[in-house]
């Protein structure tokens, strides 16, 4: 199993046959952003999402894990006349048999049919009437997810903040926005509840239960059950329904994990911990066993699991510290400290 981890200075690797004893193959495509990464264990190939300020971003591709790396294809920008600019790689998704998609900056979807030698704008998303309402969140213009569903070939579903959840059932021909019930408590109080615009933090779609997604909003932790077309606020019972991340079990579709935080973004009462539900939402328990005191957060993309038994889960920080449970989130251990600000974390198996 190897940990592939997106700092502000690039990518570092990480290696383990048994998840205690972990070897730091050290850092790779130093010096750039790194918000997003992926691995197809279908051809063992790596893919990195690299924001460079002088080159522009890339999507780049390794088949050794990171020893040596492609320039990129082509194709990764909109149109010379488009008032939009792509200036940062956010989501990488890979789907299989060669396609590929990217989410970026500003809010836009890429397809590639040719393993990411070529890249194709997805353009009905950002032709869709609400689009207008589509503002940069604290942290840019992105879309940030996506999901291809695994009980609906041809659905698809992304999320870009701040505008929303949006799902297509044509492969990408139409959108609509699937955001009834999520809260904009940025928003006036007639208008908290908007057709699109939301702030979605981040959602996981459930490979075990047709319709069930995990969403952690903003402001609210949420669930659906039809496949975004409602949803069932959830994260009353937590210390704070504001957070980044969220995870949901491979197995247990009942299962989520989520980390809370607060103003100025870091845990509640400084202290690192993290929230796990057994049963849909309704309670939520704290796991904290072997997490410290500290000033910092995570961000979303930045909170992972494996796909092992006894599920392991793993999370990197804004201040570079890496935490891994193999049990589920009881107990949790430190990989690593004093890295870069972490933007992501893929737990990769080789197959």
């Amino acid at each position: 199993m190897y940990l592939l981890v997106g700092t502000a200075k690039g990518l570092f690797r990480y290696r383990t046959d048994n998840r205690t004893d972990w070897h730091a193959l050290g850092p790779v495509l130093t010096g750039d952003p790194v918000y997003a990464s992926a691995y197809n264990p279908a051809t063992g190939t790596v893919y990195a999402g690299v924001n460079s300020e002088f080159y522009g971003p890339s999507i780049r591709r390794s088949h050794d894990w990171g020893e040596q790396w492609d320039t990129g294809g082509s194709g990764l920008a909109y149109d010379a006349d488009d008032p939009e600019r792509v200036t940062r790689v956010w989501s990488i998704r890979v789907v299989g048999d060669g396609l590929l998609y990217a989410g970026v900056e500003a809010s836009g979807l890429f397809r590639s049919t040719d393993d990411g030698d070529t890249w194709s704008e997805v353009s009905a998303l950002r032709q869709h009437p609400t689009q207008a309402t589509w503002v940069p969140g604290y942290g840019g213009k992105c879309l940030h997810t996506i999901a291809p569903d695994p009980f609906h070939p041809s659905r698809l579903y992304i999320a870009c903040s701040a505008g929303g959840i949006y799902r297509s059932d044509d492969s990408g021909g139409q959108w609509r926005p699937v955001n009834e019930g999520i809260r904009a408590d940025f928003l006036p109080d007639d208008q908290r509840y908007p057709e699109s615009g939301q702030c979605v933090h981040k959602f996981w779609l459930s490979p075990t239960r047709d319709g069930r997604i995990w969403l952690q909003n903003h402001g609210g932790v949420y669930r659906s059950d039809d496949g975004g077309d409602s949803w069932v606020s959830v994260g009353e019972p937590l210390p704070s329904d504001f957070g980044f991340p969220i995870v949901g079990h491979p197995v247990d579709p009942d299962c989520a994990y989520v980390l809370p935080l607060e103003e100025p973004r870091w845990s509640p009462g400084q202290q690192l911990a993290v929230h796990r539900t057994r049963d849909g939402g309704r309670e939520w328990e704290r796991l904290g066993d072997g997490l410290p005191q500290a000033f910092t957060g995570v961000l979303r993309d930045a909170f992972t699991a494996d796909a092992r038994t006894s599920l392991g889960l793993y999370f990197g920080t804004t201040s570079g510290s890496i935490f891994y449970s193999t049990d589920e989130g009881e107990h949790w251990h430190q990989l690593a400290e004093h890295l870069p600000r972490i933007y992501s974390v893929v737990a990769a198996e080789e197959s």
